[in-house]
């Protein structure tokens, strides 16, 4: 075999490997504080179980009196980032200190800017949620949501939607 066929078949052999998967862009306006050898505290959120691919992801962090978390108005950082269209869901919320925080995260599933019955949910720590919780606007326990972050904690959040008279994790729906 001359040098040359060799050369042809080995670039072939090597076009025609798997490549190895690029890892995941971190989303929104602050990936670089969640980046390797950043130097401020932050959340890693990773968001799973989204129902469809459309619409707005709305990422809220929330710190302080843990009593008040989730309160209207009270959060510390809102990014709202498109769903891409495949792959993991990583939201980057950076946070001023090291303590305890707690992220939400909403699914307008339509886009529509509103809240309705078709949008999805989830929060740190993911805990379970009822029909009767959202109706009454009744919050989990704080020590169910809270996130230690020292230095970049990662947090994994599975989103939740309302099917019949039940809220949960839509069961195909990717993790």
């Amino acid at each position: 075999m001359s040098k040359l066929s060799a050369s042809l078949i080995a670039s072939a052999v090597a076009l025609a490997a798997p490549c190895a998967p690029a890892s995941a862009a971190i989303l929104g306006p602050h990936a670089a504080a969640c980046a390797t050898g950043a130097d401020r505290p932050a959340m890693l959120v990773k968001i799973t179980g989204l129902k469809a691919r459309t619409g707005m992801l709305r990422v809220q962090s929330y710190g302080g009196d843990p009593a008040r978390f989730f309160d209207k108005g009270t959060y510390l950082e809102r990014v709202e980032v498109r769903p891409p269209a495949t792959g993991p869901i990583e939201v980057c919320m950076p946070v001023p200190r090291d303590g305890g925080y707690a992220v939400s995260v909403r699914h307008d599933i339509n886009g529509s800017g509103k809240s309705d019955m078709k949008d999805g949910a989830g929060l740190s720590g993911n805990p379970d949620v009822s029909l009767m919780d959202l109706i009454f606007k009744r919050k989990p326990s704080p020590k169910q949501v809270t996130v230690e972050v020292r230095g970049l904690a990662r947090v994994p959040v599975v989103m939740n939607y309302v099917h019949g008279t039940s809220v949960g994790p839509i069961a195909s729906a990717e993790r």
